[in-house]
């Protein structure tokens, strides 16, 4: 946004930057000729008020597009307000600043994105970096403009200092519960700050890479916008990982002819669906970088068809099943590679089958099968969806409502606008709010009725409807979609509430209410960024059932949660008192995984005084779990084990004595705020192991040894490694793992072995036998540590033991390059 605004530059310096500017990226539109445009519109004076200004003439063909009938005045006068606004601001790039707006709004405007929408990304820099108050735009274009401006607008650096990037994404987010249409602006604002990037330091680069990888990115990909996700991640891979992405970017060149493998299985699909009767088309759909990079991590080497798709669409939810009937019959199907996402869609509204086929010749190729409504949906998300508040009863909007599609309709409920301070600062707003496209067009074959051409810029290849299509909104989508539409909207246990007249977004999806309650209980800029990050970074959801007689329905969590994230989305605060659960009808304990379908009844305390343990923190996943659980035990100190004194003058931050082991850990984070300090589950360090240690959710640290598989994958993600070392106790707690051949009275010998060596059997577990063999794994709790060998030889004695070994957990794969 307003990052790149800058003060006039000369002709020289102008013409230094354009030098600069030029970007590894595909262009999009002709900044330069908008700002031509935009410029002699500045001379010359007014466009006639039967004409529009020639810089916005691209924004209004793209959006007659999507909405024929749509009211082009209300963004002349926008683009007007917006061009005398930031009349000589130019961005460091050397383009008058005006040719940002524009082009986010052509963004959405391609998109399909109503008139409403567009109008406020005209002026959603014009607060921020210019004279214009939020007064002047509610009383030209109405109150609902003029929330999606102030719910983009930045906070004041100044009133908020340090903390002024997560505090404007928590009033971001907050509004965007309100108008999911404030993030859609944002997505595309960050878009386009994207593509020009280049002119920025190279560490003000990444910083900004990074955000948009840890938050943005993973936004668009919950709201369904993935015309906008891809090439956000494309953006970021170059930057974040240029090696990776030089070799990418060479593989894609080195293979010119790649799509013809896929354009010889495209004919063959036509030619199948042709003969069945079924009108659809068939296009080859290139992959974008990313995605090519991660086929090639999955597959190694890559051939012909794995640099692309086939997308079919059609017509009729039936006609998808049709296809995939004929797809399956005709050629050999890949069945592990087939999921249904129309009868069970995405969080995020996503619909199609996936498939797999083998053609004769041995090629493979993924499917894609859906209608062209579908398409429309899964390219532009929530965009497609139009006015989130159409159908709703409606109130007048002083200056008339802008859109020209009949779907005026007042914003949610705000404070009095008071000139240039907004709608609300972000932690009222906080607390106010929770109460109540891939551009690269693939060759493609048609068969049956529906024809397209490889030229056309509306080719459903590359993302966008054709223009014979309506724009997407909940009274045009067909029921499938409208059914995914309605989950979307579902909050995991209690749909969000309208209170004191505000109105709230019907199509607010449950994770994004989930992170506006436990936002609420993270008033620490500090916890709130880092939460949100961790939150944003769970890519799966799982959807568990309540077996409360009294309180039966649905919870939505990430996937990985267990029944401590269960009883706090529940329970709230009173899963402080939590003893335990049933899952799917048994006994289980509160570390207990969830999955996708299970049933939970969760047993509390009647007292008032049972409280978490610490231990509970290795088991919650979710923000609002742990943010509830450290907020107890700070308020109950007495709770946790005292932090363990040292002597020695090296200052020592983070030190800890860990619970369940009494390993004493000390961490250096000198400069950082005081976090606890444990050893790893998956590889259990014991002094004098070599260690290192990482931030992990929530703040803590983390602490594995050097060989565990972890340490290779949390460098992967680019975690930053923690300097932490062992302190003077000798205890310890390790988990070892004995391979034995089964004879009766093993288990006996070995625990036998283990107790005559001093140590305590703290969990065992013994897997049943496979071809005589027998797997032990014992945790146990170690008076000193400097025993273990002898201990290990003392159970390797035993008869029929023929190795002991300590326990490593296979490492979780990276999520994203």
């Amino acid at each position: 946004m307003s990052a790149e605004a800058t003060n006039p530059v000369s002709a020289a310096e102008a013409a230094v930057t354009e030098t600069t500017a030029r970007r590894r990226g595909r262009a999009r539109i002709d900044l330069r000729r908008i700002g031509r445009a935009a410029l002699l519109g500045a001379t010359a004076g007014p466009a006639p008020r039967d004409r529009l200004p020639d810089a916005i003439s691209h924004v209004a063909e793209a959006h007659r597009a999507h909405h024929p009938e749509a009211d082009l005045s209300v963004l002349r006068r926008a683009y007007v307000l917006a061009e005398s606004s930031h009349r000589g601001q130019f961005r460091k790039s050397g383009e008058p600043y005006i040719t940002h707006p524009l082009a986010v709004t052509l963004i959405l405007a391609e998109l399909g994105a109503e008139t409403t929408t567009l109008t406020a990304s005209l002026l959603h820099d014009t607060v921020e970096d210019t004279e214009v108050t939020l007064d002047q735009v509610h009383r030209e274009f109405g109150e609902e403009v003029a929330y999606l401006v102030d719910g983009v607008t930045k906070v004041e650096k100044i009133d908020y200092g340090a903390a002024a990037e997560p505090e404007t994404f928590r009033k971001m987010l907050v509004a965007t519960g309100n108008d999911v249409r404030v993030m859609s602006i944002k997505l595309a604002d960050r878009l386009h700050n994207m593509r020009t990037l280049g002119v920025m330091r190279p560490e003000k680069q990444a910083r900004i890479a990074k955000v948009t990888r840890d938050v943005l990115i993973p936004l668009a990909e919950r709201l369904g916008v993935q015309a906008l996700k891809t090439e956000l991640e494309d953006l970021v891979f170059a930057i974040l990982h240029p090696e990776e992405y030089e070799n990418t970017r060479a593989l894609i060149a080195g293979n010119p002819h790649a799509g013809d493998a896929l354009g010889a299985v495209a004919e063959q699909v036509s030619a199948v669906l042709r003969e069945a009767g079924i009108g659809a088309e068939v296009h080859v759909r290139p992959r974008h970088f990313v995605s090519v990079h991660r086929v090639r991590l999955k597959r190694g080497e890559l051939r012909g068809c794995d640099f692309g798709r086939l997308l079919v669409l059609v017509s009729e939810d039936a006609d998808c099943y049709a296809v995939l009937g004929e797809l399956h019959t005709c050629f050999t199907p890949v069945v592990s590679e087939f999921k249904d996402f129309i009868a069970a869609p995405k969080f995020n509204l996503y619909q199609s089958l996936h498939t797999a086929v083998a053609a004769p010749d041995g090629a493979v190729a993924e499917v894609l099968i859906r209608t062209h409504r579908m398409h429309t949906v899964a390219e532009a998300g929530v965009v497609a969806l139009g006015n989130p508040h159409v159908g709703q009863e409606t109130t007048g909007q002083p200056g008339g409502g802008p859109d020209g599609e009949g779907q005026t309709a007042a914003a949610p409920s705000a404070p009095t606008h008071t000139g240039r301070q907004g709608l609300a600062t972000p932690r009222d707003a906080a607390a106010h709010s929770t109460t109540g496209a891939h551009a690269t067009s693939g060759t493609h074959a048609t068969s049956g009725a529906h024809t397209a051409s490889a030229a056309s810029a509306t080719s459903p290849a590359s993302g966008a409807p054709g223009p014979s299509e309506a724009p997407a909104t909940p009274d045009t989508l067909p029921a499938s979609a409208s059914a995914s539409a309605a989950t979307l909207a579902t909050a995991p246990v209690d749909t969000p509430a309208a209170e004191d007249g505000e109105r709230v977004d019907p199509t607010r999806p449950g994770w994004l209410s989930r992170l506006l309650d436990w936002q609420q209980a993270a008033p620490d800029p500090d916890t709130f960024w880092t939460s949100l990050r961790a939150d944003l970074a769970e890519d799966d959801e799982i959807t568990v059932f309540r077996a409360d007689g009294s309180a039966p329905g649905t919870i939505s969590l990430p996937a990985g949660a267990s029944c401590v994230d269960a009883a706090y989305a529940q329970h709230g605060e009173a899963a402080h008192g939590c003893l335990g659960a049933r899952v799917n009808g048994r006994l289980a304990p509160l570390s207990t995984v969830l999955g996708d379908g299970d049933t939970v009844q969760l047993l509390l305390a009647q007292d008032a005084v049972s409280g978490p343990s610490p231990e509970w923190l290795d088991h919650a996943r979710t923000p609002a779990a742990r943010i509830a659980i450290t907020g107890w035990l700070q308020a109950h100190p007495e709770s946790a084990a005292p932090p363990v004194a040292t002597s020695g003058s090296r200052p020592q931050s983070g030190v800890t004595a860990d619970h369940r082991s009494g390993a004493e850990l000390h961490a250096d984070l000198e400069g950082e705020p005081r976090a606890s300090v444990r050893p790893a589950g998956c590889c259990t360090p014991v002094p004098p192991d070599k260690i290192t240690g990482f931030r992990v959710r929530g703040g803590s640290v983390t602490v594995h040894r050097n060989g565990c598989a972890a340490v290779d994958t949390m460098r992967l993600l680019g975690r930053e490694p923690v300097t932490v070392r062992w302190g003077d106790t000798t205890q310890g707690r390790v988990t070892l793992v004995a391979e034995s051949f089964g004879r009766p009275g093993l288990l006996a010998d070995l625990t036998e072995a283990i107790a005559v060596a001093g140590a305590a059997v703290v969990s065992a577990t013994v897997e049943p036998p496979s071809e005589q063999r027998v797997r032990h794994t014992y945790t146990l709790h170690l008076p000193d540590v400097a025993r273990l060998a002898a201990l290990m030889r003392a159970m390797r004695d035993v008869p029929g033991v023929y190795d002991v070994s300590r326990a490593r957990h296979r490492s979780p794969r990276p999520r994203r390059a």
